[in-house]
Order: structure tokens, then C-alpha cells, then sequence
């Protein structure tokens, strides 16, 4: 075999400019694959990143009816849902895949959100335990968060995201300033903000209406005094942090069944009052089979470049059989056995397309950057496909090279002597 390499290199240098122009249409089809495969796993992660963000892996679990979200505001506590208890808690904690949880109460478009004469206009207000803060993804900016004291004691104090902090207090330190809620005094203690500076790309109504408190701000209070504004009796929602992106379906769904412990049977008629996974990478996953779809349509285009490619190989690999008619009589007349002429050939052309596919790889990484750079679209490389691509090349030879190389050793020595 080592033999049949070095020959197929000597004999592939002896026609270089032949043999670049036999690998030519193997190198822009694995060219052509390898920048649309950088392209989708680039444009794919985009997607990801779009909608999670990096690395926070939260899955909202909130009270639903139907396929909307039931606003307590608005239509009040639900008669058939349950109060969550510790016995939930310790069970969603349980849960594989869950790396924390934190339990909420929220308004959506609340009012009575002032300080001085600003009001805080389609701001959101939470009533937070000791855990969101983390599983939310966020960080403390300035000030301090909310200590044992403040959820023990009952204390009035908040937090504010950077929308709501320069809304209510532009151009001014919020810390330590009042803000009153529905006439009830409350003092900013501290400002919040994403801790991975994750800004959603807003393409829909849907994303839009997926990440529309954060646009408006956002105001976060100790959930042990939600009851001074609002009901003490309401039902929460659940965020949960999962241990990694891929979880984060599973782990949802599994939340959403525990939590649904809570929900009675006997809701009133017309409605389908329960808990429900707000499911992102669902979302991220129709939005990827989407782009993938488009992008294996142009990989099929670019597959025909390889099969021209392979003709090519054929076509150059039966002029060497020709030309070499005389070299290869000798051989059968010396004692070379068909398979060893065989081997030979297809040999040859494999080395000629792995050649190629190895080209063709390092082009499409390179046309996957300049594609990247021009368009502003992100490439993300594929060794897996590098090596496919190779393989595949490989394979080409293998198989275009077939014909030619039976032809070569099915020639009869005595016929191939006589030829000049």
C-alpha cells in the first residue's frame, strides 16, 4: 500500500497542472459544503444565543390559561389553585438537571409605580425570594441586595434594573431614594443588571412580547412584603435554572408536571387554568430547523459540483490508463497480478480526491470567514464535517476511480506491449 502511495504522488507531480485542474471541482464542492455547514452552526448558535442568552439556561414556569399567561391583576386569584408548599419545592429541587429555583410573584404593566412626579409606565414589579436574583441571571450593580432581615423584618426596600433606575431617577443615584408604590413608600437599596450583558434580538411580536418587561423596567421587592401591595394568598411562579442548555425542554416539562400538583381538576367551564414551561429552546429549535432547511437545499447544490467533480476524476483516470497502456503490459508481463493493477489505480485516484478534499476543507473555512465577514453572518467551524468532507472525497475517488481502474486491470499484456 505504501508502495501504491508513493506512486500515485510521483505520478500526480509528473502532471501538475492536470491533476490541479482533475481536483479543481473537488475542491469548490467541499469548499462550497464546508462554508454553508460553518455557516448554519454559526447561524444556529446565533439563534441560541438570540433567545437564551449565554448561559443563564432559565425555564419560566408560570400560571396559564390556555395558552396565555393568567394575569392575577387583572382577573384574579384562581379558586383552583393551591398555595405552593415546601413538600413542591423540595421535589422541583430534586429534579435532575435543575441547578436552582426561585419562586415569584408578578405584575405585568403595573401601576402606581412613582417617584416624585416620573412614573414608571408598563414596568413590571416582582415579589422575589433569596434566589432569583442568581437563577435569573442577573448581578448586583450598585448598592447591596436583600438580606435575611429585609425578607424577616418585613422591610420596604427595592431593587431596580438599569431601564427602570434611569426612568425614575435619570441622571441621579437611585441608591437610597424613595419610590412609592400604589402610596406605599419604598427605599432603593440597589441596582440590577444581566450578569452576562445579554441583550434579546428582538425579530417578532413574539420575542417582543418574551422579553418586554426588561424594555420598560423592571422593579424587584422581597416577596414577605408582596402581601402590603397585593393579595398574600396568590399562586407563584417558578423559574428554574438548568444545569445546561440542552436540559432545558426536559427540565421545564418536568417543573410544570410538579407544579401542576397544585392545580384542582374542577376549573370552571371554558377554562384551562394551569402551569405551563415558557419552552425557548423549542422556540430556538423551530427557528434552527428553519435556517437548516434552507441551508440543505444549498449543500444538495453544492454536491453536484462533487459528482462533476467525480466525472472528471473518471474522465482523467481513464487518459492515464491509455497513457500508461505500455507500463502497465510490462507489469502483467513481469508477473503483476489484476488486483495489484487494481490497487494501483484506485489508489491514484483516491490520493488525487483526498488531496482535493483536504484543499477544499481549508478554502471553505477561509470562504466561511469572508462569507462572515461581508454579510455580517457568524461561521462556526466543523471538524466533524472537515473530516467527512475528506472521507467523502476519498470516497469519490474510490468510485469514479473504479471504472478506470478495472479497465487498466483487465488489459491483456500482450495487446498493452504492443501499443507505443
Amino acid at each position: 500500500m505504501g508502495e501504491d502511495i508513493r506512486q500515485a504522488f510521483t505520478g500526480l507531480w509528473s502532471h501538475k497542472m492536470r491533476s490541479f485542474l482533475t481536483m479543481l471541482g473537488i475542491i469548490i464542492g467541499i469548499a462550497s459544503i464546508i462554508s454553508i455547514v460553518s455557516t448554519i452552526k454559526g447561524t444556529n448558535e446565533q439563534i441560541k444565543q438570540n433567545l437564551i442568552g449565554a448561559g443563564n439556561n432559565n425555564v419560566d414556569i408560570k400560571l396559564c390559561e390556555g395558552e396565555n399567561d393568567y394575569e392575577i391583576g387583572w382577573r384574579g386569584i384562581p379558586a383552583n389553585v393551591a398555595l405552593i408548599t415546601d413538600e413542591i419545592k423540595a421535589e422541583i429541587a430534586a429534579i435532575d438537571g435543575v441547578a436552582s429555583a426561585t419562586y415569584y410573584h408578578s405584575r405585568n404593566y403595573a401601576d402606581g409605580i412613582q417617584a416624585g412626579d416620573v412614573t414608571l409606565d408598563g414596568g413590571s414589579i416582582y415579589g422575589i425570594d433569596e434566589h432569583f436574583i442568581k437563577t435569573r441571571g442577573y448581578q448586583l450593580k450598585t448598592g447591596r441586595g436583600f438580606t435575611e432581615a429585609d425578607f424577616k423584618n418585613f422591610k420596604k426596600v427595592l431593587l431596580l434594573d438599569d431601564n427602570a433606575a434611569q426612568t425614575l431617577f435619570p441622571g441621579t443615584n437611585p441608591l437610597g431614594r424613595i419610590v412609592d408604590i400604589m402610596g406605599e413608600p419604598f427605599t432603593v437599596v440597589g441596582t440590577i443588571c444581566q450578569a452576562d450583558g445579554f441583550e434579546p434580538v428582538i425579530n417578532s411580536m413574539e420575542d417582543y412580547y418574551t422579553y418586554y418587561q426588561n424594555a420598560y423596567g423592571m422593579v424587584l421587592i422581597p416577596d414577605s412584603t408582596w402581601p402590603v401591595l397585593y393579595n398574600f394568598d396568590e399562586p407563584v411562579n417558578v423559574a428554574v435554572m438548568a444545569t445546561n442548555t440542552d436540559e432545558m425542554s426536559r427540565v421545564g416539562k418536568a417543573v410544570e408536571d410538579v407544579m401542576n400538583k397544585l392545580v384542582r381538576s374542577d376549573n370552571n367551564e371554558g377554562q384551562s387554568i394551569g402551569y405551563k414551561a415558557t419552552d425557548l429552546l423549542k422556540t430556538v429549535k423551530n427557528l434552527q430547523e428553519v435556517s437548516q432547511s434552507t441551508y440543505t437545499q444549498l449543500i444538495w447544490i453544492a454536491g453536484i459540483s462533487l459528482l462533476v467533480g467525480g466525472i472528471g476524476v473518471m474522465n482523467i483516470m481513464l487518459v492515464t490508463v491509455t497513457e500508461r497502456t505500455s507500463e502497465i503490459g510490462l507489469k502483467k508481463a513481469l508477473g503483476a497480478r489484476r488486483k495489484k493493477i487494481l490497487r494501483q489505480f484506485l489508489t491514484e485516484a483516491a490520493v488525487l480526491t483526498s488531496i482535493g478534499g483536504i484543499l477544499g476543507v481549508l478554502m471553505g473555512f477561509i470562504l466561511s470567514r469572508v462569507i462572515s465577514v461581508i454579510t455580517a453572518t457568524p461561521a462556526a467551524d466543523s471538524i466533524g464535517a472537515a473530516v467527512l468532507a475528506v472521507a467523502f472525497s476519498m470516497i469519490i475517488g474510490l468510485v469514479f476511480g473504479f471504472l478506470p481502474s478495472v479497465k487498466a486491470a483487465n488489459l491483456n499484456p500482450i495487446e498493452a506491449l504492443r501499443r507505443d
